[in-house]
Formats: C-alpha cells, sequence, structure tokens
C-alpha cells in the first residue's frame, strides 16, 4: 500500500491548482511580514522536522525508486530521485545554512537625496510567489521551499510524479514544522496531486506567480519557456566543457577531469566533453582517457583522440551537443585556444566552462571571451552549485542574462522598490 498522504493540509478547501495558487498568493502577505529571526527559526525547525522523519521519508522515496526501476526511467534520474539517510541529513544541513545566511529583505541597493530633499532608497523585496516545475529531484523541493521562505516568499511546487511519494511526505512535513511554530502553512504548497494541470496552473497563473523557475531536462525548460504567461527564469541544461592548453599540469589535468565527470555524473554541472589543444595532446590525451576509463567512464573521441588512445568510440557530431548525464564524455583535440572557444561558443548551453592551464595570458582571455554563467580556471566543475558558492543551497542555476545568471540563491529570490520619504516636497 503506497504511504502517499495529501500535500494539502486537512483545514483547505482547495480542490483546484488554481485554488492553491490562491492560498500561496495570500500566504505571501504574511511571509513577507514574517521577521528574520522568524524565518530562521521556522527553517530551524524544518531541518528538526525532517530528521525526525527521516525513516517515512526514505520509505516513501522507496516507493519512487521502485516506480522508477520499473518505469526504466535510467540509471542518472534514478541518483537523483534516491533519498538515502545521509541525503535527508544533508538537506537538514542546508537549512540549517540557508537560516544562517544573512536575510536578503531590506537590503539597500542603493540610495540618495534629491536635490529637493526627497530621501530615496531603493531595497530589495520578496517577489511574492515563487512557483517551480522540476523532475525527479526530491532535494528541490526542500531547497526551494526554504530559499523562499528565507527570502520572504510563498512557494508552489510541482515536482513531477516520478517523486510524487518523497515530495508529497515533504511537504507534508514541511507545513506541519510551519504550523507547529504558528505559521501559516500555506507559505508552501504543491500541485502535484493535479498532475499536468498543476504544471498549466503554474504557467498560466498570471496574477498569482510572480516568478516561475524550470529545472529538469532540456524538453521541461523549453515547454515553460515556451508556453508560461508568467516570467520565467530560464535554468539550462549543462554541455559543460573543460579545456586542456599546453601548459596545463598533468596531475591537474587528469584530477579535475575525472572529478569534474565521475563524482557525480548525473547532474547539470558535469563535464561532458573535454578539449585538448594539439600541443597538449600526445602528453594529456592517453593519460586523462585512461584515467577516466579506470572510472568506468566511455569516452567518445575524434580521430585524433582514437589515435592516441585505446578503447575510445567514434565521436559523431551529436555527441559534441549531448549532455549525457552518465558516465560518458566527448574528446576532441583542436588547434587553437580560439578554436576551443569557438567550439564552446557553438554547441554550450551556456552553464560552466573550465580551462586547466599554467599560462595566465591563457587563463584570462578564457575568461574573458567564454560566455557562459560560471567560468573557471583550474578548478572542477563540479563547484557550481550553490552550497558550494555558500549559498546554503539553490533555486537553479540560470543560464539567461537578464534577473540572475548562475547559481540562484537568496538574492536572486528578491525584487526591489523604491522608498521615498520627504517633506512636503512637490514637484514644479
Amino acid at each position: 500500500m503506497s504511504i502517499v498522504e495529501s500535500p494539502v493540509s486537512a483545514d483547505t478547501a482547495a480542490d483546484t491548482p488554481q485554488d492553491r495558487l490562491r492560498l500561496a498568493k495570500e500566504a505571501a502577505r504574511a511571509a513577507a511580514r514574517l521577521t528574520s529571526g522568524k524565518k530562521a527559526a521556522a527553517l530551524d525547525a524544518i531541518a528538526d522536522a525532517l530528521l525526525a522523519n527521516s525513516a517515512r521519508i526514505i520509505a516513501a522515496n522507496a516507493e519512487d525508486l521502485a516506480r522508477g526501476e520499473r518505469n526504466e526511467i535510467g540509471a542518472g534520474l534514478l541518483d537523483r530521485l534516491r533519498l538515502d539517510e545521509k541525503r535527508v541529513a544533508g538537506l537538514a544541513d542546508a537549512l540549517r545554512d540557508i537560516a544562517k545566511l544573512p536575510d536578503p529583505v531590506g537590503e539597500v541597493i542603493r540610495g540618495h537625496r534629491m536635490p529637493n530633499g526627497v530621501n530615496l532608497e531603493q531595497v530589495r523585496v520578496p517577489f511574492g510567489v515563487v512557483g517551480a516545475i522540476y523532475e525527479a529531484r526530491p532535494n528541490v523541493t526542500v531547497d526551494i521551499a526554504a530559499l523562499a521562505l528565507r527570502s520572504g516568499n510563498a512557494v508552489v511546487l510541482r515536482g513531477g510524479s516520478a517523486a510524487l511519494s518523497s515530495n508529497t511526505v515533504l511537504v507534508r512535513v514541511m507545513r506541519d514544522a510551519l504550523e507547529a511554530r504558528g505559521i501559516t502553512p500555506e507559505i508552501i504548497q504543491s500541485v502535484d496531486a493535479f498532475g499536468r494541470d498543476g504544471a498549466k496552473a503554474l504557467m498560466h497563473g498570471r496574477g498569482f506567480i510572480d516568478v516561475l523557475v524550470p529545472r529538469g531536462s532540456a524538453g521541461l525548460i523549453e515547454t515553460v519557456v515556451t508556453e508560461s504567461t508568467v516570467p520565467v527564469i530560464e535554468t539550462g541544461a549543462g554541455n559543460v566543457h573543460i579545456v586542456l592548453d599546453e601548459s596545463a599540469r598533468d596531475d591537474w589535468a587528469r584530477e579535475i577531469v575525472v572529478n569534474a565527470k565521475v563524482q557525480r555524473p548525473s547532474v547539470c554541472n558535469a563535464a561532458e566533453t573535454v578539449l585538448v589543444l594539439r600541443g597538449a595532446a600526445e602528453r594529456l590525451v592517453g593519460p586523462v582517457s585512461a584515467a577516466l576509463q579506470a572510472e568506468g567512464v566511455t569516452i567518445h573521441g575524434d580521430e585524433t583522440v582514437q589515435q592516441l588512445a585505446s578503447g575510445i568510440v567514434p565521436a559523431t557530431e551529436d555527441d559534441w551537443a549531448t549532455e549525457y548525464l552518465s558516465l560518458d564524455i566527448a574528446f576532441k583535440v583542436v588547434d587553437t585556444l580560439d578554436d576551443a572557444i569557438a567550439h564552446i561558443r557553438r554547441y554550450s548551453t551556456g552553464h560552466t566552462e573550465s580551462i586547466i592551464t599554467n599560462d595566465l595570458a591563457n587563463a584570462e582571455h578564457f575568461l574573458a571571451e567564454v560566455d557562459s554563467a560560471v567560468v573557471l580556471v583550474n578548478a572542477s566543475t563540479r563547484f557550481t552549485d550553490g552550497g558550494e558558492f555558500g549559498f546554503g543551497a539553490e533555486v537553479g542555476i540560470s543560464t539567461q542574462k537578464l534577473h540572475a545568471r548562475g547559481p540562484m540563491g537568496l538574492p536572486e529570490l528578491t525584487s526591489t522598490k523604491w522608498l521615498g520619504r520627504g517633506a512636503g516636497q512637490v514637484r514644479i
């Protein structure tokens, strides 16, 4: 028997997804009024509740995993879907980290006194209601709810059918923790119970949803961007590149590429393509390929790579544009750094790129010319993450250029407004 429960508390009369959007809109006013201390205490209470209900959460997750295996959703999605005791504890730790972060609400961005004496300040304010549509990632349920709460927003979640059991219990646990502290649980809403109608309500929730963040496959993101009538912050797929130039240290090349591909291949900041400058090819292609293959990675290489290493699968044009999310990687030798940058411009999704180099000029050229959300020198692409950046968690990694770019933390869930304080001034 399934342990799925209704994600809406029994005292609500929400019968449609639109009803839940309305509840979130009403609750947003209460969220905005919460003091920084109350928000932090609420996050700590949710962290305690997650740990206290860990067995219940893991049991629900087991249902999702079993269903995912039956539906053959693939190893990558199963890894994203999985919650065990360590991962639940990690969610609780992230909540406590977010609770300790500076509250962005009320922060003064800039200000000045007008010539007529009116004092102006631009301050951060909550968006109001944040919507999120995502797939097979129950950790996102907690991360986005926590970031929304800390930044004074209400949230409406659509976590997808693959994680329905997990998300239902997680939402229930979080809402109960809020209610126990005297905070309206309507701040956290879920439309999972309504399936695709819930997703459509979010995308068409003009007047209720202030900003919508999709996370998941390229197809899901494209659908949300194309169909939404509400503002969308686009998070992108991660066709992530690492460039090895002639001055790259052998040990850094091996260790960084292996870490970026192998540590967790199912996530968007995992490396998917390695570009080796021709002057370094004979020195680096063989050892780096062997190190990857020792970790079970299949290498899809061009003709030069096939000549310099064994066990290489011939690469096709599709490989350069593929986000594998698995133990596969594309490998190509290019003539110059500008050729590598040109390749990245053509195939990158604008997520993360890294160069391994001991040449300062090459490092600065790469940083200046590569137009992605995160550009790194001599570091693993796996660092593109809200937690690693010190945000506690992330709403997503924005690959667009308006409002937010890169890992989105608390400030990215705020807008601004202008405050003016006068003494009877009128415009002449």
